[in-house]
């Protein structure tokens, strides 16, 4: 709202909403207009059917749609950009932004930076072997949400202008059922056959009951990144 704009009326594309969870907070913000990019079938129904007539879902993924040009004040993407390629997914945006429009892009990371917390540790061995998510970024090279030199790099070449990064800390907690739930969605995990999906959660839960009481407390960077489109494009 501050840096963005985003206000009553604003027209608003989010890109990979998933079940939704920044799309409900854009619309109690003021969102109008809004577009959403879900190229889940399931979830884009979901989002449908959920959500009613105060948007438009394009079930499809944002490098194969086709957007008005110049129709939006502000796109943003929670959490999914990573699955998106990045120098298409841009200059999709910037094109479908008005002049003068912004973009925010942002992820939240288990961790503060330092070693790993009591509960990373404890789940770890659970984890080893499971394919990468994109969100780990290219080798040799800090995860894709804290790769700023690449993340702003894409944004300059794109034509935005203004490209800004912050790095937010807070905390959060989570009982035995959803820190399993939260687990269920990550998609080294979710892309697992039945049986060995639950066979990890199941300890996750039982690690998180038996270790930790029932009760994990976390601590969270959520890594931000803002641009604008020039109001004037040469």
């Amino acid at each position: 709202m501050e840096r963005c704009g985003l206000a009553q009326g604003s027209s608003v594309l989010e890109v990979g909403p998933g079940t939704g969870q920044a799309t409900r907070r854009l619309l109690t913000l003021g969102a109008s207009s809004l577009v959403l990019i879900e190229p889940n079938p399931a979830l884009a129904a979901y989002l449908e059917e959920s959500l009613g007539a105060s948007l438009v879902v394009y079930g499809l993924a944002l490098e194969e749609a086709e957007l008005p040009p110049a129709s939006f004040e502000l796109a943003v993407a929670a959490s999914s950009f990573h699955w998106v390629d990045e120098s298409v997914g841009l200059s999709k945006l910037f094109d479908a932004l008005r002049p003068g429009g912004w973009i925010a892009t942002w992820w939240t990371l288990f961790g503060d930076g330092g070693p790993p917390d009591a509960f990373m540790q404890a789940i770890d061995p659970l984890l080893e072997g499971l394919d990468r998510s994109p969100t780990s970024g290219e080798d040799g090279r800090p995860p894709y949400a804290l790769d700023t030199e690449a993340r702003i790099a894409a944004l300059d070449a794109a034509g935005f202008e203004s490209p800004e990064h912050e790095l937010i800390r807070w905390s959060a907690n989570w009982d035995t059922t959803r820190i399993r739930d939260l687990y269920a969605t990550f998609s080294p995990i979710a892309r697992l056959d039945d049986e060995r999906r639950a066979t990890i959660l199941g300890e996750i839960a039982r690690i998180a009951e038996q270790n930790f009481g029932g009760h994990v407390e976390r601590m969270l960077r959520t890594s931000i990144y803002t641009a604008r489109r020039p109001s004037v494009v040469h």
